[in-house]
Protein backbone atom coordinates (compact mmCIF):
# COMPACT_ATOMS: atom_id res chain seq x y z
CA UNK A 1 0.00 0.00 0.00
CA UNK A 2 2.62 2.38 0.49
CA UNK A 3 4.14 2.00 -2.69
CA UNK A 4 0.97 2.92 -4.51
CA UNK A 5 0.20 6.35 -2.59
CA UNK A 6 4.04 7.21 -3.13
CA UNK A 7 3.12 7.04 -6.83
CA UNK A 8 -0.20 8.70 -6.71
CA UNK A 9 1.93 11.77 -4.70
CA UNK A 10 4.38 11.24 -7.36
CA UNK A 11 1.92 11.76 -10.60
CA UNK A 12 0.01 14.73 -8.75
CA UNK A 13 3.70 16.85 -8.81
CA UNK A 14 3.66 16.75 -12.66
CA UNK A 15 2.18 18.91 -14.26
CA UNK A 16 0.54 18.77 -17.85
CA UNK A 17 -0.52 22.55 -18.50
CA UNK A 18 -1.09 23.76 -22.06
CA UNK A 19 2.31 26.60 -24.31
CA UNK A 20 1.25 29.65 -23.81
CA UNK A 21 2.47 32.01 -27.10
CA UNK A 22 2.38 35.48 -26.46
CA UNK A 23 3.68 38.86 -28.60
CA UNK A 24 5.50 36.11 -30.99
CA UNK A 25 7.65 34.45 -28.20
CA UNK A 26 6.70 31.10 -26.80
CA UNK A 27 7.44 30.54 -22.97
CA UNK A 28 6.86 26.98 -21.76
CA UNK A 29 4.79 27.04 -18.79
CA UNK A 30 4.84 22.88 -18.21
CA UNK A 31 6.66 20.45 -17.00
CA UNK A 32 6.80 17.61 -19.68
CA UNK A 33 5.70 13.93 -18.58
CA UNK A 34 8.22 12.00 -16.58
CA UNK A 35 10.16 15.23 -15.66
CA UNK A 36 10.33 15.43 -11.40
CA UNK A 37 9.05 18.23 -10.38
CA UNK A 38 11.71 20.07 -8.59
CA UNK A 39 14.03 19.22 -11.75
CA UNK A 40 14.84 22.83 -13.68
CA UNK A 41 14.15 23.49 -17.49
CA UNK A 42 16.37 25.52 -19.36
CA UNK A 43 14.79 27.98 -21.31
CA UNK A 44 16.46 29.91 -24.24
CA UNK A 45 15.40 33.25 -25.55
CA UNK A 46 18.68 34.08 -27.56
CA UNK A 47 18.45 34.91 -31.08
CA UNK A 48 20.38 33.29 -33.55
CA UNK A 49 22.02 35.89 -35.88
CA UNK A 50 23.02 34.44 -39.60
CA UNK A 51 25.78 36.63 -40.96
CA UNK A 52 26.09 37.11 -44.30
CA UNK A 53 29.34 37.34 -46.58
CA UNK A 54 29.39 40.61 -48.19
CA UNK A 55 33.70 40.47 -48.78
CA UNK A 56 35.28 37.44 -50.60
CA UNK A 57 38.04 35.73 -48.65
CA UNK A 58 40.97 38.17 -48.88
CA UNK A 59 43.89 36.65 -50.66
CA UNK A 60 46.90 38.81 -52.48
CA UNK A 61 47.28 38.85 -55.81
CA UNK A 62 49.65 36.16 -57.64
CA UNK A 63 48.90 37.59 -61.40
CA UNK A 64 49.38 41.09 -62.80
CA UNK A 65 48.00 42.19 -65.70
CA UNK A 66 49.51 41.34 -69.16
CA UNK A 67 50.42 38.05 -67.61
CA UNK A 68 50.51 34.81 -69.23
CA UNK A 69 48.60 31.84 -67.28
CA UNK A 70 47.60 28.16 -67.75
CA UNK A 71 44.21 27.51 -66.70
CA UNK A 72 43.81 23.56 -67.19
CA UNK A 73 40.53 23.48 -69.34
CA UNK A 74 41.60 25.98 -72.08
CA UNK A 75 45.16 26.30 -72.24
CA UNK A 76 47.36 29.28 -72.61
CA UNK A 77 45.75 32.51 -71.67
CA UNK A 78 46.66 36.15 -71.07
CA UNK A 79 45.55 38.28 -68.37
CA UNK A 80 43.62 41.38 -69.40
CA UNK A 81 42.36 42.99 -66.59
CA UNK A 82 41.45 42.62 -62.98
CA UNK A 83 38.08 43.88 -62.12
CA UNK A 84 35.43 43.60 -58.95
CA UNK A 85 31.81 43.25 -59.36
CA UNK A 86 28.71 42.47 -56.48
CA UNK A 87 27.16 39.29 -56.88
CA UNK A 88 24.31 38.76 -54.65
CA UNK A 89 25.68 40.71 -51.68
CA UNK A 90 29.45 39.09 -52.22
CA UNK A 91 31.68 41.57 -53.83
CA UNK A 92 33.86 39.46 -55.94
CA UNK A 93 37.46 40.66 -57.10
CA UNK A 94 38.53 38.50 -60.58
CA UNK A 95 40.84 38.16 -63.07
CA UNK A 96 39.80 38.83 -66.75
CA UNK A 97 41.78 36.15 -69.09
CA UNK A 98 41.96 35.65 -72.48
CA UNK A 99 41.96 32.59 -74.28
CA UNK A 100 43.36 33.43 -77.93
CA UNK A 101 42.84 30.15 -79.39
CA UNK A 102 39.17 29.90 -78.45
CA UNK A 103 38.67 33.58 -78.77
CA UNK A 104 37.24 33.46 -75.16
CA UNK A 105 37.31 35.19 -72.36
CA UNK A 106 37.06 33.60 -68.82
CA UNK A 107 36.42 35.06 -65.06
CA UNK A 108 38.38 33.82 -62.99
CA UNK A 109 37.49 34.81 -59.12
CA UNK A 110 40.80 35.55 -56.88
CA UNK A 111 39.95 32.87 -54.40
CA UNK A 112 40.51 30.54 -57.11
CA UNK A 113 43.71 31.42 -58.76
CA UNK A 114 44.88 28.19 -57.34
CA UNK A 115 43.46 26.57 -60.63
CA UNK A 116 45.68 29.37 -62.66
CA UNK A 117 49.61 28.61 -63.12
CA UNK A 118 52.92 30.31 -64.97
CA UNK A 119 53.40 29.44 -68.19
CA UNK A 120 56.53 27.31 -67.91
CA UNK A 121 59.64 28.17 -68.01
CA UNK A 122 62.97 27.70 -70.50
CA UNK A 123 64.15 24.19 -68.48
CA UNK A 124 60.82 23.00 -68.29
CA UNK A 125 60.15 23.89 -71.89
CA UNK A 126 63.19 22.00 -72.75
CA UNK A 127 62.53 19.10 -70.94
CA UNK A 128 59.19 18.71 -72.53
CA UNK A 129 61.05 18.63 -76.03
CA UNK A 130 63.24 15.94 -74.51
CA UNK A 131 59.97 13.83 -73.98
CA UNK A 132 58.58 14.64 -77.64
CA UNK A 133 62.29 12.92 -78.83
CA UNK A 134 61.62 9.70 -76.82
CA UNK A 135 59.87 6.53 -78.26
CA UNK A 136 55.97 6.63 -77.62
CA UNK A 137 54.39 4.24 -75.46
CA UNK A 138 51.31 2.75 -76.51
CA UNK A 139 49.73 0.85 -73.74
CA UNK A 140 47.44 -2.62 -74.98
CA UNK A 141 44.27 -1.11 -73.49
CA UNK A 142 41.00 -0.83 -75.71
CA UNK A 143 41.41 2.54 -77.00
CA UNK A 144 38.41 3.66 -75.27
CA UNK A 145 39.80 3.86 -72.00
CA UNK A 146 43.58 5.08 -73.64
CA UNK A 147 41.41 7.81 -75.42
CA UNK A 148 39.74 8.74 -71.88
CA UNK A 149 43.65 8.84 -69.98
CA UNK A 150 44.53 11.00 -72.45
CA UNK A 151 41.69 13.71 -72.18
CA UNK A 152 42.48 13.78 -68.42
CA UNK A 153 46.18 14.46 -69.31
CA UNK A 154 45.30 17.39 -71.86
CA UNK A 155 42.95 18.61 -69.19
CA UNK A 156 45.34 18.34 -66.33
CA UNK A 157 47.18 21.50 -67.61
CA UNK A 158 50.18 19.92 -66.63
CA UNK A 159 53.36 20.77 -69.41
CA UNK A 160 55.02 16.96 -68.96
CA UNK A 161 51.82 15.31 -69.20
CA UNK A 162 50.89 17.02 -72.14
CA UNK A 163 54.01 16.22 -74.09
CA UNK A 164 53.43 12.90 -73.24
CA UNK A 165 50.09 12.90 -75.17
CA UNK A 166 51.69 14.57 -78.13
CA UNK A 167 54.54 11.95 -78.24
CA UNK A 168 52.37 9.10 -77.92
CA UNK A 169 49.29 10.06 -80.65
CA UNK A 170 52.68 11.17 -83.17
CA UNK A 171 52.52 9.40 -86.30
CA UNK A 172 55.63 11.59 -87.42
CA UNK A 173 53.15 12.62 -90.47
CA UNK A 174 49.79 15.09 -91.90
CA UNK A 175 48.36 11.81 -93.96
CA UNK A 176 44.79 11.44 -92.15
CA UNK A 177 45.14 7.89 -93.03
CA UNK A 178 47.44 6.73 -91.09
CA UNK A 179 45.53 8.23 -88.05
CA UNK A 180 41.58 7.20 -86.86
CA UNK A 181 39.72 10.27 -86.69
CA UNK A 182 39.36 10.38 -82.60
CA UNK A 183 42.83 9.88 -82.60
CA UNK A 184 43.26 12.47 -84.76
CA UNK A 185 40.72 14.74 -82.89
CA UNK A 186 42.89 14.41 -79.30
CA UNK A 187 46.34 14.39 -81.07
CA UNK A 188 45.61 17.92 -82.52
CA UNK A 189 44.54 19.29 -79.30
CA UNK A 190 47.05 18.48 -77.38
CA UNK A 191 49.53 19.83 -79.70
CA UNK A 192 48.18 23.40 -80.43
CA UNK A 193 47.77 23.27 -76.68
CA UNK A 194 51.67 22.35 -76.23
CA UNK A 195 52.12 25.17 -78.78
CA UNK A 196 50.81 27.68 -77.68
CA UNK A 197 53.47 27.32 -74.54
CA UNK A 198 55.70 27.18 -75.90
CA UNK A 199 55.04 29.86 -78.13
CA UNK A 200 55.12 32.11 -75.39
CA UNK A 201 58.49 31.04 -74.62
CA UNK A 202 60.36 30.52 -78.00
CA UNK A 203 58.21 32.56 -79.93
CA UNK A 204 58.16 31.71 -84.01
CA UNK A 205 60.48 28.72 -83.58
CA UNK A 206 57.94 26.65 -81.33
CA UNK A 207 56.06 24.89 -84.25
CA UNK A 208 59.81 23.74 -86.17
CA UNK A 209 61.37 23.21 -82.48
CA UNK A 210 57.98 20.65 -81.99
CA UNK A 211 58.17 19.15 -85.45
CA UNK A 212 62.24 18.29 -85.34
CA UNK A 213 61.68 16.74 -81.82
CA UNK A 214 58.83 14.49 -82.71
CA UNK A 215 60.51 13.95 -86.33
CA UNK A 216 57.49 14.90 -88.46
CA UNK A 217 57.70 14.51 -92.10
CA UNK A 218 56.61 18.33 -92.75
CA UNK A 219 59.84 19.91 -90.92
CA UNK A 220 61.16 21.92 -94.21
CA UNK A 221 63.21 24.33 -91.64
CA UNK A 222 66.14 23.65 -89.81
CA UNK A 223 65.87 25.60 -86.23
CA UNK A 224 68.96 27.94 -86.12
CA UNK A 225 71.43 27.68 -82.98
CA UNK A 226 70.85 30.48 -80.23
Amino acid sequence: MGRKRKRKQFKKKIKTKTTKISKGKVTFDEYPKNVPYKSKLYKSNNEVKIKKITKQPTEKKIYNIKDYVVYPKHGVGKIIAVEKAKIGDINITFYKVFIEKEKLTLSIPLNQQSHLRHVSSINQINKALNILKTKPKIKRTMWSRRAQEYEQKINSGKLYQLAEVVKDLNKKTDVIAEQSYSERQLFEKAYERLKSEFEVILGEKAKIKMDKALNRLDVTQEVQPQ
